[in-house]
């Protein structure tokens, strides 16, 4: 596994809602030699956690704290709520109701190729599709966007509109659904699998499984627009899919926590 993500799916899942020892810590943080601990059951070694943490201070997800227990680094406010906003989308605690409009950007990208894929992946997150060319949409607008566009240097039009026509077919052209099903039943297979073969029975265990399992459930944050239920086709695998990740989640997590809890020296019940 990746040692940045492993680190974001590490603050995400757990550091960012968890009390910490120091009674002065912020939401968000923890020492270094924690981070190390909780790394390694995921087969990451401690020089790539440090390179890892390096990089994230310097894009700007992590900031260097003094805690009690040594040198440690906290959650910035902008990670903060990167994490918030990825865990409602990846736990679908929100409410996804829809009043039918449609929100579309009509971008002037930035210059350079790399700062124009960094802005499309971005937008991709943030569940917008591509109609073509500059022309960007989505059920919902993005919390998110205004400072993604200045991050990039971009600006873009706005508009909020009804679309008179085939919804199906609209969305055909701005996502790419049959893959999308596919990939949730891949998901379904390989991570029922991977759980039958993982020992569990311990709390460490318990807390490698259940991070190789949100980290692969993660991914759909990229892919999946979360569309409402309304606009999806019959019998949609998302569902299904979600419905057994949330199940097992849960299961595993009682004993992750206990795990990441020791690491991090806090007493716990």
């Amino acid at each position: 596994m990746d040692a940045r993500s492993a680190l974001f799916d590490l603050y995400g899942d757990h550091l960012r809602r968890l009390p910490v020892a120091d009674p002065s810590a912020s939401r968000g943080q923890a020492p270094v030699a924690a981070l190390v601990r909780l790394m390694a059951p995921l087969g990451v070694q401690a020089p790539a956690v440090r390179t890892a943490v390096s990089r994230m201070v310097r894009q700007g997800w992590l900031t260097a704290v003094r805690m009690q227990s040594g040198p440690g680094y906290a959650l910035t406010p902008r990670a903060l709520r990167r994490l918030d906003d990825a865990a409602e989308r990846v736990y679908r605690t929100a409410a996804r109701d829809w009043d039918g409009n449609w929100h579309l950007l009509v971008v002037t990208p930035p210059e350079g190729r790399a700062a124009r894929q960094r802005l499309h992946a971005q937008l991709s997150y943030f569940g917008y599709g591509a109609l073509g060319g500059s022309t960007w949409i989505s059920p919902r607008p993005a919390p998110e966007l205004d400072a993604a566009l200045a991050e990039a240097d971009a600006r873009a039009e706005r508009f909020v509109a009804l679309h008179d026509g085939d919804a199906r077919a609209l969305i055909a052209r701005a996502w790419d659904l049959e893959s999308l099903a596919c990939s949730y039943t891949r998901f379904l297979d390989a991570a029922r699998l991977a759980l039958d073969e993982a020992d569990t029975g311990t709390d460490e265990g318990a807390f490698a499984a259940r991070s190789v399992l949100v980290h692969a459930w993660r991914k759909f944050l990229f892919v999946d627009p979360a569309l409402p239920t309304t606009l999806l086709p019959p019998g949609w695998p998302g569902v299904g899919a979600a419905v057994w990740f949330h199940e097992e989640a849960a299961r595993l997590l009682p004993a992750a926590r206990r795990f990441v809890l020791t690491c991090l020296e806090i007493r716990h019940v």
